[in-house]
């Protein structure tokens, strides 16, 4: 899997650098109007916050948990997914929140798979119709959009319901010829999984859940309107959810820690027929990657400097233990 991910990226990397005008690309980046990274930053941050909010739904349906020790888990978790392979970040984020309060990882697991698969979802139906907002769009993409706009929906349907079906989906898989040890793994992992689905079934909490989704998508697209002006570019609302859609999507593809080779690819792919450069799209994406690489890096060293400085010391004899 190793060398498969690290094949991929080098040869996603060619297709994108292959018969680039570097002259242009440098220009792109030397030349940058950088003041407009004094609205996308702020811009962001609210947006990391919005997140922990939007996680908060789904772990304190067992109890209360204060949105700043949420908020600084997810932080630990967008670093760790960044500069480590396989999302280890999502692993981390939910040991971190699980121990501290007392949660178990187990279930802060659950809840963090669950949110991921359905922002994946979630990206499905905003990439689709984005799509059609889109012009000139021909008769059979804007009917292949629809179905997958279908397809997202039944697919959000199935996920809320799977919980009222925990025995039926347990005795199929209890009926494919795995090895004893998977069997119990997989049966374990998705009891896990519809505990964490079992935190939306509060109409309540999946409403405000779904509002802070569409919010959350919406204000990242805004910061993409903003962040390609530093590039002399304009994006659509419609074609900046285009693009986060693409680049959500593409992460489930196995890759290299920051998606390198990967998210250059996708950006140069999806933003070439905006009206944008090979050069402009390349440079804007390393721009962005750059900007969240510092972001979750200042957050995150500030996340785990909190979780060091709250661990309790431990206690010998009645004696602080320096």
């Amino acid at each position: 899997m190793l060398v498969f991910t690290f094949s991929l990226a080098a040869l996603l990397l060619y297709l994108t650098l292959r018969g680039l005008d570097w002259e242009a690309f440098w220009n792109a980046i030397r030349f940058g109007h950088y003041e407009f990274l004094f609205l996308t930053i702020p811009i962001t941050c609210i947006n990391y916050f919005i997140r922990a909010l939007r996680w908060s739904c789904l772990v304190s349906s067992e109890r209360k948990i204060p949105l700043i020790s949420i908020f600084w888990a997810n932080m630990v978790g967008y670093m760790g997914n960044a500069y480590l392979p396989a999302r280890a970040g999502e692993l981390i984020r939910s040991a971190y929140l699980g121990r501290q309060q007392g949660l178990g990882t187990s279930f802060v697991l659950a809840t963090a798979l669950v949110e991921r698969s359905l922002d994946v979802v979630a990206l499905v139906l905003i990439g689709s119709v984005s799509l059609l907002f889109q012009p000139d769009i021909s008769p059979l993409l804007a009917n292949a959009l629809r179905l997958m706009a279908f397809a997202g929906t039944v697919g959000l349907l199935i996920i809320i319901a799977a919980p009222f079906q925990e025995k039926l989906i347990k005795s199929v898989i209890a009926k494919f010829p795995l090895p004893d040890k998977i069997s119990l793994l997989v049966a374990k992992q998705l009891t896990l999984f519809l505990i964490g689905i079992r935190s939306l079934h509060n109409s309540r909490r999946l409403g405000f859940f779904t509002l802070l989704t569409a919010v959350i998508w919406l204000v990242d697209a805004f910061a993409n309107t903003v962040g390609v002006r530093i590039i002399s570019q304009t994006l659509t609302i419609s074609q900046a959810l285009i693009l986060l859609s693409a680049l959500g999507l593409s992460s489930a593809i196995p890759s290299t820690p920051g998606y390198i080779g990967v998210y250059q690819f996708v950006a140069v792919a999806v933003l070439t027929p905006f009206g944008f450069s090979r050069a402009n799209a390349l440079a804007y994406i390393l721009i962005s990657q750059v900007l969240n690489y510092l972001l979750v890096s200042i957050w995150g060293l500030i996340g785990l400097w909190r979780i060091n400085k709250s661990r309790p010391s431990p206690v010998v004899n009645g004696l602080i233990k320096e």
